[in-house]
């Protein structure tokens, strides 16, 4: 293992970017999950409404993310743009997303689909960035693999969000409350790493003492067809539809299930561990792997997960589930965004930003869906099962098209000179 991957610099670049993801994935995104139970609860959004919220929020997100696309594009035509740093956008989406949490608090609903939407498009900002200002500053002190580190922050944030909804649901706290009090830890998470989110100069004195010598990873500037990005995004996409009614409605569903149970609020928080197991698992596996066929695992994995709280939606299969759709959540993002990088060197940060939209365009579809299927169902229970049969479908469908690109694009051919 490269001495690198134990000098402070690589740390403190992983775990900053952790800190950041569990700030704008894990609660500025997910928090809305756990704290669902409690606003329907106190009687301020019923499920067809909590749909079209969490939609508002995935929307924003694909908005952020065409931002993201479209930023190289800004930035040569805006004289002021190329002022702001990666890591500038970085700490103003993670200060963004402590003030629209905070004002969820606000007790004046018609405002919650705008808050929701812009929360998105702070989520989706900060993840592309600092995913691109992370795994760029790693590969240069030599150790990408790495990378899977900063992608335990959103099971991180679930985790921290899940336990505490539980809390307050077992004392009868209301979902305002929920709101302010995961806003004041957004900005304490924030406070954390601000000093390590700022201009690059004084990392980069750090990384010229101890980058390690060889190619960073996709520094080889080799062709690849429009087709390969093509599928991958396509693929990509198919997981943002795959997993998001699962990950929304979870506590609900589980609720609805075993009405009884003292674990209904605690699988979220088993499926934010399994997010973070699965991201530092990630890290671990060898280098020179497929990440297409990576990815094909882990879509298999979660549609399992879905299909294990189908099958038996009793206590051991929620916590199977939640777990399998967990550990792949983050490696899927960590092994497409390295993927990214190998086909599109130069460009990586805007096809990062493409991939995300399109994952978000999934994302979007999902609550409908079921709100859709809710209305025109004869119960909640058939409703949620259709719909997530859909979602495993699909998780399929993505497994089959990433064996297919791994075997019409080799990695043997693309790797000749």
């Amino acid at each position: 293992m490269s001495k690198a991957h134990h000098h402070p610099a690589a740390w403190a670049v992983a775990l900053a970017g952790l800190v950041s993801l569990a700030v704008a994935m894990g609660i500025g995104r997910f928090a809305f999950t756990p704290i669902l139970p409690m606003m329907l609860n106190d009687g301020v959004v019923d499920l067809p409404a909590a749909s079209w919220l969490a939609s508002a929020n995935y929307l924003g997100y694909l908005m952020g993310a065409i931002f993201c696309t479209l930023q190289p594009w800004l930035w040569a035509r805006l004289r002021w743009l190329p002022l702001l740093a990666y890591s500038s956008l970085v700490r103003a989406g993670l200060v963004a997303t402590g003030v629209l949490t905070l004002a969820m608090a606000w007790q004046f609903h018609q405002v919650w689909p705008a808050l929701r939407f812009a929360a998105g498009v702070t989520s989706a900002v900060v993840f592309v960035y600092t995913s691109g200002w992370c795994l760029s500053h790693l590969a240069k002190l030599g150790v990408p693999a790495m990378g899977g580190v900063i992608y335990a922050g959103p099971g991180a944030g679930i985790v921290v969000s899940g336990l505490f909804a539980s809390g307050m649901v077992a004392w009868h706290w209301s979902a305002a409350t929920g709101w302010l009090i995961f806003g004041v830890l957004v900005f304490v998470l924030t406070a954390l790493v601000w000093h390590i989110l700022r201009g690059d100069e004084r990392l980069a004195a750090r990384v010229s003492r101890v980058a390690q010598p060889g190619p960073e990873l996709g520094t080889a500037r080799l062709k690849h067809g429009h087709g390969e990005m093509l599928l991958l995004t396509l693929a990509y996409g198919l997981a943002g539809f795959g997993y998001i009614i699962t990950a929304t409605f979870l506590p609900v569903i589980a609720r609805a299930a075993l009405p009884s149970s003292a674990w209904v609020d605690l699988f979220w928080p088993i499926f934010g561990f399994g997010v973070m197991l699965g991201a530092l698992l990630a890290t671990r596996i060898p280098s020179g792997k497929d990440f297409r066929l990576l990815l094909a695992v882990c879509y298999f994995f979660q549609a399992l997960g879905i299909a294990a709280s189908l099958w038996s939606p009793s206590l051991a299969g929620f916590v199977i589930g939640s777990l399998l759709l967990g550990l792949p959540f983050t490696a899927i993002t960590f092994f497409a965004m390295q993927e990214v990088r190998r086909l599109r060197p130069d460009t990586a940060a805007s096809f990062m930003g493409l991939l995300t939209a399109t994952y978000g365009v999934g994302q979007i579809l999902g609550p409908p869906l079921v709100a859709l299927l809710l209305r025109y169902t004869r119960s909640a229970h058939e409703g949620f099962t259709l719909s997530l049969e859909i979602a495993a479908s699909t998780l399929l469908a993505g497994v089959v098209m990433y064996v297919w690109m791994a075997r019409v694009y080799p990695v043997s051919r693309r790797a000749e000179a």
